[in-house]
């Protein structure tokens, strides 16, 4: 479903969000005729960027640039760049870039943090959940995360391409409420305007569908990778995640301000919050790499909202590793619990039954005070017997998980995500 421009404005998202993702173009930071850095424009966003965080909001900050910045500082002529020309150009301009960024937000008192990512590091489970606990780091010790695609290592099959993708796993790892895409167009038309002019403007997308998919255009920018194809793909991430995503322009001053005061943008709309869309996928995993047994406090703990902590689990049955799904179990192996483990199982089984305080002198590293933090875990509603039983959940062994008899699955059981 879409909504048009000029059939009621929605109010915008960005005043409540608890975490906000902003990527910005290559077409905005860098002059397409000089190549060089547009600082009197990225004034005005870092403006808008610490206005936000004065009033309790968390920012993380999506940046293109460094190959453009660095292309003409090598002297590579304008058009396609092959693959290691443009990690040359991201080596020398990544420095520049990294400079402006500390320059400009450090003489206000904010610290800035850079953190390059490649594509294998939102699909590979560990670096996944390593980058993540990274933001989350920075986030809690006030410094602002700048991220660019580290394309000086990435190869062709590991690369994201473009950075409107990278912003939407970036909001997906950091749990965002909203992403920001400020480019070189003020939103999603149904056909390319610089191509139709009776092409219509669409305010609101609450569904993303093969009509709307249909209505990406090619790329309109010299200097940047990319177009409206890459900022629907990554709308589908965002939603997919929890995420409100916004398509902006960013020409104007103060790009951030302009859409809180409702300039014309497009808003893709989730269908759910990014905890409970987490939440939902944790649910779904087909197949939990293991288990955890936990004893009646422990129970009692997550059923009130707590972590589950070690001191409350007693046993642990399967392989699996630190980021894996597994089963908690209650004493009488019903499933009651879905979760992700902080720990893997071998490290598990040495720390439970001991304090959280205890886990460092055991193991002989400072880890995670929880086996799994509430924020992965989810709460099973367990289905009944005839007898009035809890239905139990399959049954496991030390050498591996196996399915129930009656194949992959959790017979009897209705999953609901508990907050």
């Amino acid at each position: 479903m879409i909504e048009e421009h000029g059939s009621g404005r929605p109010s915008t998202p960005l005043s409540a969000a608890r975490r906000i993702v902003v990527k910005v173009g290559s077409a905005l930071l860098v002059d397409a005729g000089t190549g060089r850095l547009n600082r009197a424009w990225l004034k005005t966003l870092i403006a808008d960027l610490l206005r936000l965080r004065r009033r309790g909001q968390q920012v993380i900050l999506v940046s293109s640039g460094a190959v453009a910045l660095g292309r003409r500082q090598l002297g590579l002529a304008a058009g396609t760049l092959r693959l290691e020309e443009s990690q040359a150009a991201a080596a020398v301009g990544q420095i520049r870039l990294a400079h402006a960024y500390k320059e400009l937000l450090e003489a206000t008192g904010v610290t800035v943090a850079q953190v390059l990512l490649t594509l294998e590091d939102s699909e590979q489970r560990t670096r996944y959940l390593n980058a993540r606990a990274t933001l989350e780091a920075l986030l809690r010790l006030q410094a602002l995360p700048v991220i660019n695609e580290n394309d000086t290592v990435a190869t062709a099959e590991l690369r994201y391409g473009d950075n409107d993708r990278l912003a939407a796993r970036v909001a997906q790892m950091a749990s965002a409420d909203c992403l920001v895409l400020l480019s070189d167009v003020d939103g999603l038309y149904t056909s390319d305007p610089n191509r139709h002019p009776d092409a219509r403007f669409i305010e609101r997308v609450l569904r993303i569908t093969p009509e709307i998919e249909a209505m990406a255009g090619r790329p309109s920018s010299t200097v940047g990778s990319g177009g409206m194809a890459t900022k629907i793909a990554a709308a589908r991430i965002a939603v997919n995640a929890g995420c409100h995503m916004c398509i902006a322009s960013g020409h104007h001053r103060h790009p951030i301000r302009r859409i809180e005061r409702v300039a014309r943008c497009t808003w893709f709309i989730p269908a759910a919050t990014p905890l409970a869309a987490r939440k939902q996928w944790i649910a779904g995993t087909l197949r939990p790499a293991g288990a955890m047994h936990i004893d009646a406090g422990a129970l009692r703990a997550l059923r009130s909202g707590k972590s589950l902590l070690p001191a409350g689990v007693t046993a642990t049955l399967g392989r699996f590793e630190s980021g894996d799904t597994v089963s908690v179990l209650s004493a009488d192996g019903a499933e009651v619990a879905r979760g992700i483990s902080a720990y893997s199982d071998s490290d598990a089984a040495r720390i439970i039954g001991r304090q959280s305080s205890e886990i460092e002198a055991v193991l002989g590293f400072r880890g995670r005070e929880e086996l799994i933090h509430r924020d992965d875990l989810v709460i099973l509603h367990l289905g009944y017997d005839a007898q009035g039983r809890a239905s139990p959940a399959s049954q496991f062994d030390r050498d591996g998980m196996e399915e129930p008899a009656d194949g992959p699955g959790l017979s009897g059981f209705s999953l609901k995500v508990q907050p």
